[in-house]
């Protein structure tokens, strides 16, 4: 299969591609700059030079292609418009020839008060909001004779980069020290980048408006979180107590998002795609990856 994807020089990207190539695909990938095709042409992709705003560069490549993964993605103040169109010019350009997989994010299902899946209701935190309305209207082509499915990403971790590392960065914490959002009861819901690689090469063969969520069922109170990830910085037990008020004014919304408190399964991609997660311990994962 022709598989053109975008994102494919970003952090899940860089471990998409090749589960696309060993999966016997022949990949093509977005690349914004010099430094970008590079990278993906050494993952064994094909470079198309291009904005992810450059919609006609989009719809012409996957014109091309027999299958689409968007998982690009803009984090200026028009990200929902700048993700809504590609989305539409990638799945104009495709026509229906094959699976248009776009990625969601498991932070629209809000606090879940439980374990969940795909069917669940929504109550996004302010900074995710703005998918549910996209992703309706990505899942609606189905309707129209295309192959949309959306992909609902956990948290995702592993091979030295993860969305966790916002912890480490976040403006304003003390030395050595891991921000602990509240009283650490809450969990997160966490996926491996290599893991969650394979469930999107499985998804370009999902039935029309299919939603799956991506996680290995590791869903981990913050607390033990937090203590690995202090290993991983080299200051084990070194954590450092926030509010939700404090941890808001230092790292902005995306703070009601670390907070959330996620439960959730990803049956339903094992039981209708045989996917099968294979790193099922992120707590040794995310402490060995600062050593």
């Amino acid at each position: 299969m022709r598989v053109f994807l975008t994102g494919g020089s970003g952090y899940v990207g860089r471990s998409v591609i090749p589960a696309l190539v060993r999966a016997g695909h022949d990949v093509t990938a977005l690349a914004r700059s010099e430094s970008s095709a590079a990278a993906v042409a050494a993952l064994g992709a094909t470079p198309v030079r291009g904005e992810l705003t450059g919609t006609e560069v989009l719809r012409r490549a996957a014109e091309q292609a027999d299958g689409v993964i968007h998982l690009g993605a803009s984090t200026g103040p028009d990200a929902a418009a700048v993700d809504l169109a590609a989305a539409r010019a990638l799945q104009a350009g495709l026509d229906g020839r094959g699976a248009y997989v776009h990625t969601g994010g498991v932070w629209v299902y809000g606090n879940t008060g439980g374990v969940v899946d795909e069917d669940a209701p929504k109550a996004p935190p302010q900074i995710t909001a703005w998918r549910v309305a996209n992703e309706e209207k990505v899942l609606a082509d189905a309707d129209r004779g295309g192959r949309p499915v959306v992909v609902m990403p956990g948290l995702v971790y592993g091979n030295g980069g993860h969305l966790t590392r916002a912890f480490f960065t976040e403006p304003g914490r003390a030395s050595g020290a891991v921000p602990l959002i509240g009283d650490g009861s809450g969990h997160w819901a966490l996926v491996h980048v290599d893991d969650l690689a394979e469930l999107y090469v499985l998804a370009l063969d999902a039935a029309p408006g299919s939603v799956y969520v991506g996680v290995s069922d590791q869903n981990i109170p913050l607390a033990d979180i937090v203590q690995a990830l202090s290993v991983a910085a080299g200051h084990p037990g070194g954590i450092e107590r926030l509010t939700l008020d404090q941890a808001v004014e230092r790292m902005g919304p995306m703070a009601e998002a670390f907070a959330l408190d996620q439960q959730l399964t990803g049956a339903r991609a094992r039981r209708e795609l045989g996917w099968t997660p294979r790193h099922l311990d992120a707590l040794a994962d995310l402490a060995a990856e600062g050593a």
